[in-house]
């Protein structure tokens, strides 16, 4: 009987040794900066065979034999970390810390899918939610022209104007998207559109340069630039901070994180306003706030709810001629002139993963947006034979509601380790515009607007109904081990349905009417692995820009307008070198349009948009990266351009001119961007950033007769993070934004009476301080 007992006693230690030894370690991995989670990490048990990859809140599951007491975690982007189970069996919180030198790591906006930036044959670049936390930005600017051939001109109060691979325009040559959704529907681009988009939300941006019509649809051709918005936090974290600078700007930035059981939630944004500016007539009210949730029914299905609310009020004092330019007199010439806007965005994501190799992404969305302005740029003087008779302007609004949705599936096949995205979209987006004519009255001897007379006549009143449906499909193919091609096609159907409300004497002379536009966007791509860290790449892709419903159907608007046509073809690599100290990335391309559609300045300072037969493109972009030790790393960005008329004439005085062969008006031969960034080891939470920006000569005229030399700017950032011994989470910073207090524009245009600057600000200093408190794992 004893011998019976004794058997039975280790029969159950044995099985509770076995057990013990293939216990399930779980686990969450966090970017270190942002405590936000991280998909697809990789988390192995050296020496046992065991592995796994994190899902998409960032969390593992493991067995782990009783031999692997230790972890190896690693993920593209981030420093590689070797992480010691606990005897007691809790569940673990890996924070990773990214890379000195990144490889690009994992994207998203190459295919709406994850993967790596190595797998996607277009010129793509990330800016990481480390680079973002160490900027501490106070507009997208200072974020996107750290981007190899990105150049975005700061206009203030977040008003812009950007040029990716194409010159400097107010054109609708540009995507902007939230989560890969665009901001705003096709037909109804704005120029200053980023200031719709809550910068404390988001925790990374990724520019796609060059046409991305295959996926994304119209305007996707200079580039497409995509804001990911901040996901909640596995564990309850809470921030605030407040900064300001010497020439009146304030912000509070606020957030709130966490997740209970299988919901997430996150909520965050921050309230900004400018009083008594460097500029004259330059206030201004922003408020941004975004709130996202994410619900988990079980591993494989997801439900994100996100939500986003932008307001802005902002002065808008105009451009300056040369001579208050070059003597630092920053005055505006009235004190009337203003922009409102309201920008509401919500959408509805499921998500649900047949399995490992098969998901369906279903998405819901609504936008609403009110655009109203009383615009410098609409001030025109009337003059006979050169001499002043009178001024005039309008008042304006654009409104828009818009529903759609989005259906995605992804398919990852057996054949040829291959995949298939098939996805449609649909955007039903009703809109109203007004403009009403002003009186404006002038001190003509001190050439100050003084006042305005609403006249009660509408310039123009319509509404339209926009719709735009779209099927598109892209396969992936793993034709050798090194070698991917990738093929894309998209059709899109665009439909204005535009409604006249004018009628009799007040008529805009635009009679209703139905515009449709059938559009087909094919590309093809591949990539070639050299190793396990270089690689070519080379594309063909294609982009379309239907007019948009401002310019077709405005009573401004004389000049018949087609739909604009782009190729584009490129090339690139990259390649890590010295033991990955060393990060190489290049692309060279060339684009040519047919009929693209430029802004032309008339001598009464308003605008024209005509097509231009042909133009093309052609440029280098580069970035480099260096990291000699851990503490100190090094970037260059930039790219060399050239952009050409190739087809193109204006009626000059009554002449035709022929501008073919031309440089195209505003297009710097050069932008770089460098910055070398310390943290030294003896001061553990300690920056210092110094960064340097040069934009090169550009025309100013179609002639080519007129040109701004461009500049050169340093830029100073310096930040500590208290260790946590000290103060959890207390940081203070200072940014110096043009060092040298440099005199320069960022854009310069002319016409026959002159020049005009748009200036940029002297030495800003900006100070601030924020805390963030992060909930420890419990124990």
């Amino acid at each position: 009987m004893k011998g019976i007992f004794m058997g039975a006693g280790l029969a159950v230690a044995s099985l509770v040794s076995a057990q013990a030894q293939q216990a399930a370690v779980r686990g969450t991995v966090l970017d270190a900066q942002s405590q936000q989670p991280l998909p697809g990490v990789t988390v192995v048990a050296p020496g046992t065979g065991a592995g796994t990859t994190t899902d998409a809140s960032g969390r593992f599951v493991l067995e782990l034999p009783a031999a692997g007491r230790e972890l190896t975690i690693s993920f593209i982007g981030y420093n590689t970390q070797q992480v010691r189970v606990p005897a007691t069996g809790h569940a673990l919180t890996v924070r990773l810390e990214a890379a000195p030198v990144s490889l690009q790591g994992v994207v998203v906006s190459g295919s709406r899918e994850q993967e790596r930036r190595t797998e996607t044959p277009v010129a793509i670049s990330q800016l990481s939610p480390q680079l973002l936390a160490d900027t501490k930005a106070t507009a997208p600017y200072q974020l996107l022209n750290k981007v190899a051939g990105v150049y975005m001109v700061d206009l203030g109060a977040e008003q812009h104007m950007m040029a990716i691979r194409q010159p400097i325009t107010t054109n609708a040559v540009y995507l902007y998207l939230e989560d890969g959704l665009p901001i705003r529907p096709i037909g109804i681009f704005n120029h200053n559109a980023l200031y719709e988009i809550n910068q404390a939300g988001v925790r990374s941006i990724e520019v796609v340069k060059g046409p991305a019509s295959s996926l994304y649809g119209s305007n996707a051709i200079g580039g497409a630039v995509n804001f990911l918005t901040k996901q909640p936090t596995p564990l309850p974290t809470v921030g605030a901070s407040v900064q300001g600078d010497n020439f009146g700007y304030r912000r509070v930035d606020a957030s709130a994180s966490g997740t209970v059981g299988r919901l997430g939630l996150y909520a965050g944004g921050y309230a900004a306003q400018q009083r008594g500016g460097w500029q004259d007539y330059t206030d201004f009210n922003k408020q941004s706030w975004t709130l996202r949730a994410d619900y988990t029914f079980s591993p494989k299905t997801r439900l994100i709810g996100t939500g986003s609310y932008n307001y802005l009020y902002t002065q808008t004092p105009g451009t300056l001629d040369s001579a208050h330019f070059y003597s630092r007199t920053y005055q505006s010439n009235n004190r009337f002139t203003n922009r409102e806007v309201t920008a509401v965005r919500a959408s509805l994501r499921l998500e649900h993963d047949w399995s490992p190799s098969q998901q369906t992404a279903l998405t819901a969305f609504t936008r609403y947006n009110s655009t109203g302005q009383l615009p410098s740029y609409y001030i025109a003087d009337v003059r006979v034979n050169g001499a002043y008779q009178s001024s005039t302007g309008q008042v304006n609004n654009q409104s828009f509601h818009s529903y759609g949705a989005l259906a995605q599936h992804r398919a990852d096949l057996g054949f040829l380790n291959s995949r298939l995205i098939v996805g449609a979209y649909a955007d039903f987006s009703p809109s109203t515009y007004y403009a009403r004519f002003l009186t404006i009255q002038k001190d003509v001897a001190n050439n100050f607007y003084t006042g305005y007379t609403d006249t009660g006549r509408y310039l123009d009143d319509y509404k339209i109904n926009l719709s735009n449906v779209a099927a598109y499909a892209q396969y992936e193919v793993q034709a050798t081990e090194a070698l991917r091609l990738v093929g894309g096609l998209r059709y899109d159907r665009v439909q204005y349905k535009f409604s006249n409300n004018l009628s009799g004497s007040q008529t805009s002379k635009k009679a209703s009417q139905d515009n449709v536009y059938n559009i087909v966007a094919p590309k093809l791509g591949l990539t070639y692995a050299l190793g396990p860290a270089q690689g070519l790449y080379a594309n063909f892709s294609t982009g379309f820009q239907p007019p948009e419903t401002g310019s077709l159907y405005s009573s401004r608007q004389t000049i018949e307008l087609k739909q604009a046509n782009f190729t584009n073809y490129e090339a690139g690599g990259w390649v890590a070198l010295f033991e990955r100290k060393v990060y190489i990335d290049l692309s060279l391309y060339q684009m040519e349009g047919r009929n693209e559609i430029v802004s032309l300045l008339q001598a009464d300072n308003t605008t024209q948009s005509e097509n231009v037969g042909a133009t093309r493109h052609q440029g280098i972009e580069y970035t480099l990266t260096y990291a000699p030790v851990p503490e100190v790393n090094f970037r260059l960005s930039g790219t060399n351009v050239r952009h050409t008329y190739l087809d193109y004439s204006e009626v000059v005085q009554g002449r035709n001119r022929d501008y073919a062969g031309n440089r195209m008006v505003g297009a710097p031969n050069w932008l770089a961007n460098a910055e070398v960034f310390y943290k030294p080891r003896f001061a553990p939470g300690a920056r210092l950033g110094l960064e340097y920006q040069r934009v090169g000569q550009f025309y100013t005229n179609t002639a080519n007769t007129k040109t701004y030399a461009g500049y050169n700017l340093l830029n100073l950032r310096l930040g500590y993070r208290l260790p946590q011994a000290v103060a959890r989470g207390l940081e203070v910073w200072a940014n110096v934004v043009n060092l040298g207090n440099a005199l320069y524009a960022v854009n310069a245009t002319t016409n026959q009476y002159g020049t005009t600057y748009a200036a940029a600000a002297p030495r800003t200093v900006t100070v601030g301080l924020g805390y963030t408190f992060a909930a420890k794992a419990r124990e």
